[in-house]
């Protein structure tokens, strides 16, 4: 299903439709402030498998998206240091790698002690986590041959439509990725120049 929803009001209801879907184990592709990513509930077991299938083997943390600082606190273990970068920097185009917490579901994050926090300039993906009152993992569509398939809601549809239970119109995205921030060993490190700029 495609569903339109507008950055600068969100409609209630097809929020409602969104959350609702995610509390069913669906998996939606929703609009950021980078490109356009696949997400889906942090509580749904059947969701995240589905999830790394579509998002194949790439070797790197699990992303997730959060509402506000506060919620990242909660899942993740974040020094002094690390939150006063966070803070100036957040909401925005970045992956911050940071220590998780025991909240982090196992099923989540594997073997890995790591994972990338998320909380996007974008409202309709801040108004999803917010309504859904729990984290989203999420992993960007990615397509290396045409950017058309990443960035355009309709051809997204077209690509996914039949293994996503939802896509979300919220217009033409971007093409630029979110920059990589790794706060897991004390220092900020940049691991991959995207579209933000670290304050």
């Amino acid at each position: 299903m495609l569903t339109k929803i507008h950055a600068r009001n969100p409609s209630e209801k097809e929020l409602r439709r969104t959350v609702e879907t995610l509390e069913r184990d669906g998996v939606i592709i929703y609009p950021t402030d980078s490109v356009y990513a696949f997400g889906c509930s942090i509580r749904s077991a059947k969701g995240a498998e589905q999830l790394q299938r579509l998002r194949g083997k790439r070797d790197s943390e699990p992303a997730i998206v959060f509402a506000d600082l506060a919620q990242v606190a909660e899942y993740c273990r974040v020094d002094n240091a690390a939150f006063r970068i966070l803070r100036r920097n957040l909401p925005g185009p970045f992956t911050f790698i940071l220590p998780a917490s025991s909240r982090i579901p196992a099923r989540v994050i594997g073997k890995r002690k790591t994972i990338g926090a998320r909380i996007p300039a974008h409202p309709v993906a801040r108004a999803i986590v917010e309504m859904l009152g729990a984290p989203m993992i999420t992993a960007s569509v990615y397509d290396d041959e045409t950017t058309e398939y990443t960035t355009d809601p309709e051809l997204i549809h077209e690509r996914y439509g039949r293994t996503v239970e939802l896509v979300i119109d919220g217009g033409i995205g971007e093409t630029a990725p979110t920059t990589v921030v790794d706060l897991s060993q004390g220092e900020p490190t940049i691991l991959r120049e995207g579209k933000g700029t670290l304050d």
